[in-house]
Parts: C-alpha cells; structure tokens; sequence
C-alpha cells in the first residue's frame, strides 16, 4: 500500500475502468479519515490556522493533487515536531487545575476562591465523550491557564496588601517606642552633662562624635547628582516608617504667595492685614516687625529673567539688572553713583551721597581725621545706619572691617537687597520706637552718612539707642550737611545736637571737610567712665533705672535714659578687645572661666573646644565633603550661632558670615561674637528673618529644628529657608535623625536637590541645593 497519491495493485488481474473510479473514491475517503485522525490525536490546537483554512478550501478538489500534498506533509511535519511540547502544555493545565481545586477545598469558607463560570464549563466538557467536545477543550487550555493564574494573582494580591499592612503598624508601633525611648534617653543625658558642668571630658565627646561623622562623610566621597538616595534609605528600619508627619509635609500642595510684595516679599514687613492696626507712623511704626501670626506656607516668585547671581569680586561692581529690577534708586541718586542702569547690568560706582567720588577716598578721609580708628585693626565690626546700597560697607572690606548695614523697606526701592545682591552685608530695619536687635557695647564705630534720622528729636531717644550699642570708648561718625553748611535748618539741627551730645558725654574729637567731595563729619566718641555722668548739673536725658537691662533687645520699646558704664574688669565692655585677628580666636578678658560654658565646660575651656571643633569640621568635612563649590558662596547664615565658631572657621575665605543667636538660647553669646571681630543679630525663627528674598548662598542649622519643634511649626521654617535662599544656593542641617528625614522630605518636595544625608546614632546631617523651581498656581490669599 502507497499512501499519498500510490496505487494499489493485485497480480496477475487488469484494472477496468470502473474500478478505477472505485479506487479513486476509497484513495479519496481513506485521505479524509487520515486528516481526521491526525487532526485528533493532536488535538489540533497547534495546527497552523493557515493550514486548516486551505485545507478547508482544497476540500472539493482532489486529495491527489501536488497542492494537497503539500499542504498535509507540512502539517503533518509541523504537528510532529511540536508534540513534545503540546503534552507538556496539556499537562501543566491540568496540574494547575488539580492545584487550584485543592487549594479551594482546604481555604476556609469565607475565603473560598470563585472559581470562573468559563473554568467551570470548560471541566464540564472535558468530562464528555464526544471528541469535537475535547478538540474544543484542547482548544481552550491556553485560556484555562491564564484565568487560573489571575486568580492566583488576585489572592495572592491580597493577601500580600495584608501582610504589609500589618507589618507597617507593626514598625510604626515600634519606631514611636524606640522615639519615645530615645527622647528619654536624651533627657537623661541632658540632665546628667548638666550637673556635671565640670567635667573636662564633655564637650571632647560631644565634638569627637560629630567628628566620627564628619569623618566619615569625608571618607564616603559621596557626590550625589539629582535626588540621589539617602543614606537613610540603606540604613535600618527608621527609613521605612517615616512618621506620618513627614509624609503629610512631603505632600504639601506648594502654591505661590499671593501678596502685592510679589517677588520681594517680607512677611513681616509685608504684612498687609498687620499694618492696618497701625493707628501711628510718626515715629516709623509702620516700617518696624509686624509679622503674621502664623509662618507663611507660601513660595516667592522669582523674578522674570532671573539668572544666578555675579560671583564675589565681581558682584561689587555690577549685579544682573533681572535679580533686580528696580529702576527708581537709578533715576534719583544716578548723579550721586549710588547705582546706574546699563543694559542687562545694574552697575554700582561706589559713590554714595556724601562720597560721590568714591568710598575708598571716603573711608581714608575718615582715618586720617582720627588715626586711632586704624581701620582693620582696633576698628573691625561697625554698623552703617541708613546704609543705601552699602557701598560704604562694600569698600570696607578691602580695609579687613566687617559693616552690619541697616536700611528701612521705604519709597528707596530694594536698597538693602542692592546691597545683599552685590555681597555686602545688611538687614532691613528702622530706627522707630524699639531697641535695635543687637547686644549693647559691641560696636567699634557707629556711621550714619546723611541717614536722614532725625537724631535730635524725641529727647534724642535715636541717638541714645545708637549710644547704648556702641562700645564704650567707639565712635560716632556723623557726615551730614548741619556739620559743614549754615542753612538756618542746618544751624538749628547742628546746636540741638550739640546740646544733646554734650548731654550725653560725647567728646566731639574731630570736625573735617573732605574737599574732593566737598563734605563734612564730625566724629563724636562714648566716654570710658561715668564720672560725667555723675557730674552732669542737668540729669538729662536721666540715667536708666535698675530694671533697665540693655541687653534686653526683641521687641524692647525705647526709653530716654543712658545706661551706665561697665568699669569692673570683670564687666563685658570694660575693655577693648584685642585687634584683629588676634581677637578671633582669644577668649574675651570678661568671660568668666568659674562659670559654665554653653557644653558644660568653663566657659573660656567651652569657648577654645567650640572653636577647635568647628575649624575640624570645616576643614574635613565641610570644604570638600559636602558638594559645595565654595568659590560660588558668599552670604552665608549660621541660623544658630552659639560661639561663633562656625564663622571663625571661615574668617580665611572670601565670605562673611550672619551669625543668628536665638532669643530662647540658655545664654546670651551673641556679644562674645561680637568680641571676637564677628557680628550678627538676635532672632526668634518662630518669625520670618528681616531679609529680602534671595539674599544669601549658604544656611547653616546646627540643631536649630528640633529645638523649634517645641514652640512652633517647622514647616514655616523651611519654607522661609526657601525664601531666604538663592536658586543654586546650599543648605547644611545637622540635627536630630528623625529631624533631619523630616527636613529631608520636605526638600524633595520642592524639588531641591538632595546631594548628602548621612547618619549616625543620635546625629545627622544634609547637605542640599535650592534650584529653580517654582509652582505655577498662586495661593487665594496670603
């Protein structure tokens, strides 16, 4: 027998011609039937569908033709090399169905899978015997396969979601027993390091901790581009149950400020709805602190055009008119160079109104009336009282003498953000009916060119603020037009304040005119004793009552009366520090070595360690482990200064440095700061700071946040560090771990990049970049 198109013969017989129709007709049936077969025992599902339908098609032509030949040989071909696979299929379906039913009969009732109708009618049909029937279930096992599997998937699913769930309450449960445990822990030491204040060892184990971390950031050479990870993440179960405040921060719905300030928002300077309690502005009420009873939420706009900012030198000079853009200060003391607009740049000549032709000229006019200033040396920390745009305070810095300048946000547009965008130091305030934010007897020589205070008036109650802060024994510049011109206002200006200075036991040690720019000053210095005091016929203005303390300075109302002399040696302002810079790094004469330090140490031990830390953790970890490319930086803020040491670490760079002492702080260091030839300002960070937006390119918070946490939101804190903070500026917080993921969150969702986190038992710290970004959407209100 042939198959496929052979014939069939039997010897010694002839075929006929009917017979031959015969043959053709059973060769024909017998073909079919062998498909057929073929077709079942395959169970067809892998037969080609291409093949099937030009079989179908050949189907009324003869079965001997080359065409279905063909088609056979190549479907019986492919049949036979896949069969393998086809069993392995056929039986893994049913495996998994034996599973699944298994499965159904050993869960509980209430978690009985429902298993699909299609599954149920497909075994159904298996169980017959017709083989069309088990051709469509052979068919169907591809489909059968994939149900089971999602109904796996969805048990498992859910099951999974459960076990999560309850492994999350269980580390939540558990890291707010290992806080509480902690913050007891914290207590305790607290405690013990306080009474036991004498010990030598305890700010050396302080600042060798900090120091193994500083080490260790060092070492790690971590240098992170856009959000890297934390090294929290890594780090042990903390970072996967981040307290439920941290997510509620991360996901804050940042929204613009919507206030008529715009891009130069001060909130409490700007305070719109505070303002209009103010009944009085006679005596400048309206230009002092009226901050919102709740920290803003709220992000400043940049300014359209804004570019980073020109690096220190340079910056002087010119700044990008965009950063800026404020025409007014330009149009009205353009011919005095105060500032020039020239096409994208703001360009600042170093003129002022009474130094037209020049600070420099200006600051030796100065010296050379009274050599015992010596600029840069007995002189080094001064305050600039009306500052305009700085530039006196800008020229200073070539003579190593650091100017603290102050201007009102009044009608002189942007003057003190001029200043801070050209990198020279300066705060916007007024002198109004409060004390100035800063200690008393701290500064060496006090300057006010043509500042438009009116000194005279009010008992002389201004200028008996600027006589309480200046050192005794420092000077008072007074370069105005009623020293050198006889206008009969200017007469009457000059003999009230004769009258008041003489009242007040001022020495007027030098009346000079500068020719080249044809001005005047008259130089007036604090007495070193109260013997005139004492000696006055006239007690007026009277002497301050015990109860006065001129230390005291946040929201101090004014009073007409002088404080007395310190004399004692032991007595902080009894004697002139030492010059710089040998004052930076010697323990002022009066810090008393039986009293205890800010760590517990005495305090000038306390004073030498804090120093030696910082200059530590500046030079190995601060200058080359933290990403930061310190040529850019310039204005920097160290939003919690104890000693200063920070900012003495850096006295070598390019940068000054805002030292912050807060009101809540355990002692008063901010004159020890001052002492050592440093500056800086009181502050409460419960309020917005006294700055424009965008003014400095570094913060530095050295346990500042969880300290806050006691008295208010830190929300409103990092999102005036945001205000406070250039686009490309850099941030470090060290702090408490838990703070620092808290503080770390936040960032992210303001898309700063994240460029190091690191910690360590009880310590962490992050180094991060403010960019650009800003939320498109203002806020209904602000």
């Amino acid at each position: 027998m042939a198959l496929f198109g052979g014939r069939s013969y039997r010897p010694g017989k002839r075929s006929s011609s009917s017979s031959s129709c015969v043959s053709t007709a059973s060769l024909i049936m017998f073909l079919g039937f062998c498909v057929l077969g073929v077709w079942v025992m395959t169970s067809s599902s892998v037969v080609p569908s291409e093949i099937l339908r030009n079989w179908s098609r050949d189907d009324g032509k003869s079965s001997s033709s080359p065409r279905s030949e063909l088609l056979v040989e190549d479907a019986t071909s492919d049949l036979e090399s896949r069969n393998d696979a086809v069993s392995f299929e056929e039986n893994s379906v049913v495996e998994a169905i034996e599973e699944k039913v298994q499965l159904v009969k050993e869960e509980p009732e209430q978690k009985q899978i429902e298993v699909p109708e299609e599954l149920e009618e497909n075994q159904t049909v298996t169980n017959q015997e017709d083989d069309k029937k088990q051709i469509e279930v052979s068919l169907e096992s591809e489909e059968q396969k994939t149900l089971i599997e999602k109904v796996d998937d969805k048990k498992q699913t859910k099951a999974e979601g459960e076990k999560k769930q309850t492994k999350v309450e269980g580390e939540k449960k558990q890291i707010k027993a290992e806080g509480e445990k902690k913050q007891t822990k914290v207590e305790g030491e607290k405690k013990q390091i306080k009474a036991e204040g004498d010990d030598d060892n305890k700010l050396e184990s302080v600042t060798d901790k900090n120091s193994e971390i500083e080490h260790k950031v060092v070492e790690s050479e971590v240098k992170q581009e856009e959000q890297p990870s934390s090294a929290t993440d890594k780090d042990n179960s903390d970072s996967k149950g981040q307290s439920a405040e941290v997510v509620i921060i991360a996901a804050q719905n940042w929204e613009l400020c919507n206030v008529t300030a715009d891009t130069d928002y001060i909130p409490c300077l700007d305070n719109e709805k505070g303002l209009k309690s103010v009944r009085n502005t006679g005596h400048y009420e309206h230009r002092e602190r009226h901050c919102p009873a709740e920290g803003p939420k709220c992000l400043v706009p940049l300014p359209k055009g804004y570019k980073p900012s020109i690096e220190w030198p340079r910056s002087r000079d010119e700044i990008w008119y965009n950063n800026v853009p404020h025409t007014k200060l330009a149009k009205v003391k353009g011919h005095q160079n105060w500032v020039k607009v020239t096409g994208e740049h703001l360009k600042f000549p170093g003129g002022g109104t009474q130094f037209i032709h020049g600070a420099l000229h200006y600051i030796d006019f100065i010296q050379k009336a009274v050599p015992r200033i010596a600029w840069g040396k007995r002189t080094r920390v001064i305050l600039d009282v009306g500052c305009g745009v700085a530039s006196f305070g800008g020229y200073l810095f070539e003579r190593d003498v650091l100017a603290m300048s102050f201007a009102p946000k009044d009608e002189h547009e942007a003057q003190v953000q001029f200043a801070l965008e050209r990198g020279i130091p300066g705060i916007s305030a007024v002198m109004g009916t409060q004390r100035l934010p800063f200690p008393s007897n701290v500064f060496d020589i006090v300057h006010c060119a043509r500042c438009r205070v009116p000194w005279h008036a009010d008992g002389g109650a201004l200028l008996l603020e600027l006589n309480n802060v200046l050192r005794p024994g420092g000077y008072f510049v007074w370069s105005a037009t009623p020293v050198y011109q006889k206008l009969a206002v200017d007469v009457e200006i000059w003999n009230a304040m004769s009258s008041l200075t003489k009242s007040m036991c001022w020495d007027l040690v030098s009346i000079q005119k500068d020719t080249v720019n044809s001005v005047g000053a008259a130089i007036y210095r604090k007495p070193l004793s109260n013997e005139c005091y004492d000696s006055r016929e006239i007690q007026s203005p009277p002497m301050c009552k015990d109860d006065n303390d001129a230390v005291v300075a946040w929201y101090v109302p004014l009073e007409v009366c002088i404080h007395r002399v310190p004399i004692d040696v032991s007595e902080r302002g009894s004697q002139w520090p030492a010059n710089w810079p040998q004052r930076v790094e010697v323990p002022p004469q009066w810090l008393n070595s039986s009293g205890t330090g800010i760590y517990g140490k005495p305090a000038k031990d306390d004073f030498v360690a804090d120093y030696k830390h910082w200059v530590r953790v500046v030079e190995k970890s601060y200058l080359s482990g933290l990403d930061i490319d310190w040529s850019k930086i310039r204005n920097v803020m160290d939003m919690k200064a104890v000693y200063g040491g920070f900012a003495a670490a850096l006295k070598n760079m390019k940068v000054w440095v805002m030292n912050v002492v807060n009101i809540d702080s355990p002692q008063d260091t901010l004159p020890i700061i001052y002492d050592r030839g440093l500056f800086g300002i009181y502050h409460d960070w419960c309020e917005s700071f006294s700055t424009y937006p965008r003014t400095y390119d570094l913060l530095h918070a050295d346990h500042l946040l969880s300290g806050l946490k006691k008295r208010c939101d830190i929300l409103p804190v990092i999102v005036e560090m945001d205000r406070i903070l250039r686009p490309g500026g850099k941030i470090i917080v060290r702090d408490e771990p838990a703070t620092v993921r808290e503080v770390e969150e936040t960032l992210k969702s303001l898309h700063w990049n994240i460029r190091l986190t690191f910690t360590q038992g009880n310590e962490g710290i992050l180094s991060a970049e403010k960019t650009d970004w800003r939320p498109q959407a203002y806020s209904s209100s602000s």
